[in-house]
């Protein structure tokens, strides 16, 4: 066997000339590629075949839309047995109203011979004066009343419709892929530029680029769209309280009109402005036991305090911050909070809070004095009107509340008002497969629509496509 001879792949010959299919990275000899090349060819037709029948298939669909649907077809159908019941409804009624009437002319009738018995018998005897006329007058006219409108006969309507109503709702809610992609990490728990370690809070640009804080090796990293490693932008002098140091960071957000990214310290217990252009780092805050940082349209940020139980709003610049939302870890009002990790400002600057240690995500409209539950609070649990230990927080723009259900791995979405969640990723149990999580943290969306979530114990970012 000579050394610059190449095997093919088809009929395993070393050959000299051998071309390479950059489709299944295999080599080929020139006959065994032209082979190649029409079986894909042949697979191609298939292709365009199944696609044909598709096509065939919703041109089927859009000339059944109208009358021929399954939907139509229920709509119909409760058409037809709503009907009905009226219509046996109506007989019953209409029957019964005949046979009591028929009774009640009878009595009529028998009182009114009674008094005309009376009136003969006053005429004979010539025996009667203007009160025996007027009482007359008064008892003939009560029994034309009583037979113009009958006091023992009417028609109820119950308060409670006997038909049952339908509606047509149409969902807005997007759609997710069940099997996800693993878009960082996934190599294993490591600080290798592959590599994550427990990471929580996650930040997507409009590049589809993922800012993620990586804080079990107490680093920020920048995992660029599509790219197969991270780079370290904060943190690059490892754990420590250094400016260029960072302790367990657990979340972080990108200012991209500045080019900053916020990050929560939290083992430090500040909040860091860091620069992309300059890789420079500043404290903003300090001494804060901050979990969540985000920001809303008038720039304000907004910071959750894990031991204090509460969540201020603080103005670049200045010292002093806001109380927006209260809590009281030994208290279980509405209003307290009991461990506060991520929070979400909305576009009407209502602040919500993930509450962990109470199972359940509160609301703050804009200069409430008290919290509202929207999420959970049915205490520690797996079914749907349950959140155990809840993180990572979104609001899509038409309200609906997504979290990130860390106890039960899995990925829930609520509108306020429902009395159960759904759920959105996940919930096939704790595992590592493409369609499980283990210990959810932060989520994010991109501009596509597509869901990213830390896989904080399976050390990866997963993203789940949006289907539509």
């Amino acid at each position: 066997m000579a050394t610059d001879t190449t095997q093919c792949f088809k009929c395993k010959k070393y050959k000299k000339i051998t071309y390479l299919c950059k489709g299944c990275s295999n080599e080929f000899c020139q006959t065994d590629l032209i082979e190649h090349r029409q079986l894909l060819n042949e697979q191609l037709d298939g292709i365009i075949n199944d696609y044909d029948q598709f096509r065939q298939t919703i041109n089927q669909h859009e000339r059944n839309s109208q009358s021929d649907s399954l939907l139509m077809r229920q709509i119909n159908e409760w058409e037809r047995k709503s009907m009905q019941r009226i219509q046996q409804t109506a007989d019953i009624c209409r029957k019964t109203v005949l046979e009591q009437t028929k009774t009640f002319v009878h009595a009529i009738g028998k009182n009114f011979s009674q008094l005309s018995d009376q009136i003969k018998e006053m005429q004979k005897e010539e025996e009667y004066n203007e009160i025996d006329l007027n009482e007359l007058r008064r008892k003939l006219k009560a029994m034309t009343d009583e037979l113009n409108n009958p006091s023992t006969i009417s028609l109820r309507e119950d308060s409670q419709p006997f038909i049952t109503q339908i509606s047509v709702v149409v969902s807005e809610s997007s759609k997710f892929r069940a099997t996800g992609t693993v878009v960082a990490g996934g190599n294993g728990c490591g600080n290798q530029l592959n590599q994550l370690s427990c990471p929580t809070g996650i930040s997507i640009d409009r590049k589809k680029n993922i800012f993620i804080a990586d804080s079990g090796n107490n680093r920020v990293v920048e995992w660029r769209c599509c790219a197969s490693v991270g780079e370290i932008i904060a943190g690059r002098n490892g754990r420590g309280k250094g400016t260029d140091q960072l302790k367990g960071p657990s979340d972080v957000i990108i200012d991209e009109t500045n080019h900053l990214i916020i990050i929560a310290d939290r083992q430090n217990g500040r909040v860091i402005r860091s620069s992309l252009d300059q890789n420079r780092e500043h404290i903003l805050i300090h001494n804060i036991d901050c979990y969540s940082v985000t920001m809303d349209k008038q720039g304000f940020l907004y910071v959750s305090d894990w031991k204090k139980s509460d969540v201020t709003r603080w103005k670049f610049g200045e010292n002093h911050c806001e109380l927006v939302a209260s809590g009281d870890r030994s208290m279980r009002e509405i209003s307290q909070l009991d461990g506060p990790s991520f929070v979400f400002v909305d576009e009407d600057e209502s602040v919500y809070v993930s509450d962990i240690r109470n199972h359940r995500v509160m609301k703050w409209n804009k200069n409430a004095r008290e919290g509202i539950v929207v999420a959970g609070g049915n205490g520690n649990g797996i079914n749907l009107n349950q959140l155990s230990y809840p993180r990572g927080l979104h609001i899509s723009s038409c309200g609906e509340i997504y979290v990130t259900d860390y106890g039960n791995n899995r990925v829930m979405r609520w509108r306020e008002g429902d009395l159960r969640g759904e759920v959105v990723v996940g919930g096939n149990g704790e595992g590592n497969k493409l369609n499980q999580l283990c210990e959810p943290e932060g989520l994010a969306f991109d501009l596509d629509g597509n869901l990213y979530v830390a896989d904080g114990d399976n050390h990866r970012i997963m993203r789940f496509d949006r289907i539509f």
